[in-house]
């Protein structure tokens, strides 16, 4: 892929050449002549060529953070396992740092206030 871009960017780096040295070019179209036919096209190309690239790295990286993760779910499983449990139905919630489920003491469908009735489904 890098072969076709470099040699690309060469042909129309030569154009740029013949144009700036001819007696009717110069510089500026010169410039514009490698920008437009070498470097925007070259980098569509590299950029749509490369896209499979960037994915296995995404890919890689993904799987590599998610790996990380089951490790160390896995060490603080087993510490927690290990450890000394509080009061029955908490031994699974040592040392994962989350609470328990709903642990504010309200009603699921309570509203804030007595005077508006939560919201329900028709039967």
């Amino acid at each position: 892929m890098y072969l076709v871009v470099i040699a690309w960017l060469y042909v129309t780096l030569m154009m740029a050449v013949a144009e700036a040295t001819s007696s009717t070019g110069g510089l500026l179209g010169a410039f514009f002549t490698f920008l437009l036919y070498g470097v925007l096209p070259a980098g569509i190309v590299a950029y749509i060529l490369g896209t499979p690239g960037r994915k296995r790295a995404i890919k890689a990286r993904e799987q590599a953070q998610q790996a990380a993760y089951d490790a160390e779910q896995a060490t603080l499983r087993a510490t927690s396992s290990t450890a000394s449990a509080g009061p029955a139905g908490e031994a699974d919630l040592v040392g994962t740092g989350s609470a328990a489920p709903d642990a504010g003491g309200h009603t699921a469908a309570a509203t804030e206030s007595p005077l508006i009735a939560p919201v329900r489904k028709e039967p």
